[in-house]
């Protein structure tokens, strides 16, 4: 399945099949999210739904792991072969035909896992015990495509979102409109009617069968600045309907962003929100994890007014929660995407560089790793099992930023062109020699040694390959 709306489709698909008994797992990937965006947690995490499904296949993923304790640092065939293909096919015969939901695929950071991965789950149509469908969503990207070409015919079917009638989708739009938009009419006191037919075709028009356009323009409309007639306005002034359907969307975009960060600011202003908007934002868009606005702020070292300010001036884009401890996220990846590309983003002040903003927060990581010092929750004695340290100790000693550093620094420098400022690697050095104990002694707190020995042996492939360039 290809197509705008993919991801609201699976959700909604997966919540009906547990209602039904008949969700054996999921996979939501996505892109930038370190533990859903890569495949290494794929089949291990499918596993150990299908185990909590059906309880026949415990025993054989159990002896799987107990045969093969490396297991999960091993590829993905033989992850497949001896944790899912193996138990699956030995398991008593089932009567209950079972749904796997595999969301947005192509947000996989490796196009050769992808085509592995439907190479793989083609397997599953040969098993005879257990009746296992697989409900896949993703864009139509070439690989994904060319994975699919190399496929059997019988093995799937492919539906195409795209396909369906465009009448059918604005007649759904056009819905969507008029029943969001009336509450506004009567809070705002405005005259009947509005919006008329013609601004709700107008608006349909534009859309262009996509419904975040829709999302993202009523956003826009209800939390401007303005009033929502002089919102409206902007948007259809801005927009043309003769535009394709993303070109519509970066239009948006390109209304939004200067109306909502800038306003009718002076330009000295301007130039210290722009700034504030790429260091914010920015770090949004490219961070591995998910965070509250006030944990941003303690990461990016900004006052929290400013960090909030920023944020709540782009609603429309950003779900930007009004309890300070949830996570604000981007509404649509498209957003991201619009930043990061200089040729949709045609306002150069609010394009995100993506190689300067991983090699910014990757200092900003260090700088709080640098402050770590031995034992860092104040044990009583030495081996103390983590298991007997309250939890609320260890998030007041390493509180949400700081374990973010902690897993994220290397990626960050990784992503940021490593090895082209001798400050970072000097950084690198200093780390090394000075806190590496500490930053170890926070990965074992939250967990994550074993990802700590990941980062260390690819920071040596790294240092190594660079040398020998020299």
């Amino acid at each position: 399945m290809a197509g705008t709306g993919k991801s609201t489709i699976s959700r909604t698909i997966a919540r009906e099949l547990a209602e039904k008994k008949r969700l054996a797992a999921s996979f939501f990937f996505t892109r930038g999210k370190k533990d859903i965006s890569h495949s290494r947690m794929f089949f291990t995490t499918i596993a150990a739904q299908l185990a909590n499904s059906l309880p026949v296949l415990w025993t054989f993923i159990s002896d799987a792991i107990d045969n093969n304790p490396d297991i999960f640092k091993q590829g993905l065939r033989e992850q497949w072969n001896q944790l899912l293909f193996n138990p699956l096919k030995n398991a008593p015969t089932q009567s209950i035909q079972l749904v796997v939901v595999i969301d947005a695929l192509d947000e996989c950071d490796s196009m050769r896992d992808i085509q592995l991965i439907l190479q793989l789950l083609e397997e599953a149509k040969d098993l005879a015990t257990v009746q296992i469908k697989i409900f896949l969503t993703s864009r139509p990207e070439i690989p994904i495509f060319d994975g699919f070409r190399q496929l059997s015919g019988e093995a799937y079917q492919d539906f195409i979102l795209h396909n369906i009638s465009l009448d059918t989708v604005n007649a759904d739009i056009s819905t969507f409109f008029r029943q969001k938009l009336s509450p506004l009419k009567a809070k705002h006191g405005l005259g009947t009617p509005w919006p008329d037919e013609l601004i709700i075709e107008q608006l349909v028009e534009r859309a262009a069968g996509l419904f975040i356009y829709a999302a993202t323009t009523l956003r826009f409309i209800q939390d401007g600045i303005d009033g929502p007639e002089e919102q409206l306005a902007l948007i259809l002034s801005a927009t043309k309907s003769s535009l394709l359907a993303t070109e519509q969307l970066d239009g948006i975009y390109t209304t939004l962003l200067p109306h909502s960060v800038l306003g009718k600011r002076g330009s000295q202003e301007c130039e210290q929100l722009v700034e504030r908007f790429r260091h914010v934002v920015g770090s949004i868009v490219v961070m591995f994890n998910t965070m509250s606005a006030r944990n941003l702020a303690q990461l990016l070292q900004i006052p929290f007014k400013r960090v909030y300010g920023t944020l709540d001036s782009l609603r429309s884009v950003l779900d930007v929660p009004q309890n300070e401890n949830q996570p604000v996220r981007l509404f649509h990846l498209s957003f991201r995407d619009f930043l990061q590309n200089s040729q949709r983003c045609s306002d150069s002040r609010f394009q995100i560089d993506e190689k300067e903003r991983h090699t910014s927060l990757f200092r900003q990581c260090m700088s709080h790793i640098s402050q770590l010092q031995e034992n860092i929750c104040s044990l009583w004695g030495p081996g103390v099992l983590i298991t007997e340290i309250p939890k609320d100790t260890i998030q007041k000693s390493l509180p949400p930023h700081v374990q973010y550093a902690c897993r994220y620094w290397f990626d960050h420098w990784r992503l940021g062109n490593p090895m082209a400022a001798e400050e970072d690697i000097k950084t690198i050095r200093q780390f090394l020699e000075q806190d590496f104990l500490h930053w170890l002694e926070g990965l074992s707190l939250v967990g994550e040694v074993s990802n700590g020995a990941y980062m260390i042996i690819a920071l040596e492939e790294i240092l190594s390959v660079s040398c020998n360039a020299y």
